[in-house]
């Protein structure tokens, strides 16, 4: 029987132009969490790379097998005992990029990967403009991955608007939720908070999501924040910003159960269809 309790932490980066430093930043911060006590720990989206400019982009990355920062965060899960969930890196797919998250058991095996699925193409009032289907290829399938506490649904950044994702995830057995991210500092200031707890409470689990903060060397602006979520919707810890540095919380797996038991809202899904009424429909549509 799994053991219903557990410490999370997530790790807060400022990823740069230079995956080596990136690589290392972020090994260090798997090992301050697992000298804190925590039994999992999770870092942000983008954490070997971030890099706006396509050829700089292209020139930094390899394929899996070739990947130093998955190797060195394989080898930080064996020495330091703790399952770690890289929130993503960019890995060569063809002529594109995978945004890819990897789960990676205590003993450095790979347990599980994700590929992004809802890919960023957006144009912000303050003239960011993103398109991140140029550059990426997006992934066509949802992932419920099993660690020794909890079955773990695996999501990344963006994929936050898409609530069906993560009912979707819940009916099939997470009991926790990642969104690890790169959010802007535009949207993340309206939205990040918002989107992270309303995830929890509509599917009553716990939410776990290690971001990027601060002016990067590419010149993007991220929101930071880290966060984990209780069932309820409560934030357990906070970043409290856009520094680098690891936050923990317990995670309890009983309150999943309790939640889930007061507001059965998992089990109470329709079928439904839509129907168009009204004078102002235009036949053309």
């Amino acid at each position: 029987m799994p053991d219903a309790r557990f410490t999370a932490a997530c790790v807060q980066m400022r990823s740069g132009r230079d995956p080596g430093v990136n690589r290392d930043a972020a090994v260090a911060g798997v090992r301050e969490a697992a000298s804190r006590g925590a039994d999992y720990v999770q870092t942000p989206e983008m954490t070997s790379l971030v890099e706006r400019s396509r050829e700089r982009l292209f020139a930094h990355v390899t394929g899996e097998d070739q990947d130093q920062t998955l190797s060195a965060l394989r080898e930080a899960a064996r020495e330091t005992g703790t399952v770690v969930q890289i929130g993503s890196i960019a890995v060569r797919s063809g002529d594109k990029i995978a945004n890819r998250a990897y789960l990676i058991g205590s003993d450095g095996e790979i347990l599980a990967s994700y590929d992004k699925l809802h890919l960023f193409d957006v144009d912000l009032p303050s003239g960011e403009r993103w398109r991140e289907s140029a550059t990426y290829t997006g992934g066509a399938c949802a992932v419920v991955a099993a660690t020794p506490w909890a079955m773990l649904g695996l999501t990344i950044c963006y994929d936050v608007r898409f609530p069906g994702l993560y009912r979707a995830l819940a009916e099939a057995g997470a009991e926790v939720l990642t969104a690890p991210a790169c959010f802007t500092h535009q949207t993340g200031e309206a939205h990040w908070h918002v989107l992270q707890r309303a995830r929890a409470i509509e599917t009553g689990s716990f939410v776990i999501s290690a971001a990027q903060g601060g002016l990067h060397e590419d010149g993007r602006e991220t929101f930071g924040h880290s966060l984990i979520i209780d069932p309820w919707g409560r934030v357990l810890a906070d970043a409290g910003g856009s520094e680098p540095g690891v936050i923990l919380a317990e995670i309890d797996l009983a309150q999943v159960a309790d939640a889930r038991a007061r507001i059965p809202s998992l089990k109470h899904g329709r079928t439904f269809s839509v129907e168009r009424v009204g004078p102002q429909i235009r036949a053309a549509q």
